[in-house]
This record gives C-alpha cells, structure tokens and sequence, in this order.
C-alpha cells in the first residue's frame, strides 16, 4: 500500500472546507483505481490534514493530481498556501 498526507495551513473555514471535501472531493477520490481510504481532520488553529491511501503508487499520485485540480477550481480561496506533501510506502497498518 501506498499513502499520501498534505497538511494545509491558514485555513480560513475549516467547516466549509470540510462541507466541500466531504461533497466534492471525496467521490472523486473514491473512483481513483487502488483506493483504499481518505480521511479529513481538522488539527486545530487554522491547519487541516488529509491522508489518502492507495494499493499502490501510481493511485496516489492519481489522487494526488486530483486533490491540486479540486483545490484550484474549488477552495483556493479557502485554502491560502500551497500544501504540505508527503508520500511513501506504508510500511505497517492495523
């Protein structure tokens, strides 16, 4: 398996980011071969967390692009700075 985590800071209404992800996005990801999960969470103090996982590598760069496109057409304004990203091998899950 594979995951993908993007921490976004200076989130601006977490609620409605939420409300969007849960709506819009998350269909989407679901569609994308190998998937496995998505979760949300809000960190607190302006900072949101997103964690993708995939059966393999090339699902999560497929949802990877998937997150920039939705972020860009629909939350740009609610999400002000560029995500941090991380990516690798999921190395033990339980």
């Amino acid at each position: 398996m594979y995951a993908v985590v993007r921490r976004y800071d200076g989130v601006t209404d977490p609620a409605e980011v939420g409300r969007q992800v849960r709506e819009g996005f998350v269909p989407l990801v679901r569609h994308v071969p190998g998937f496995v999960a998505y979760y949300w969470v809000d960190a607190g103090d302006g900072v949101l967390i997103s964690t993708s996982v995939f059966e393999d590598r090339a699902g999560a760069d497929e949802s990877t692009r998937i997150a920039a496109d939705f972020v860009r057409e629909h939350l740009a304004s609610l999400l002000p700075n560029p995500p941090e990203v991380m990516a690798g091998e999921v190395l033990a899950s339980g």
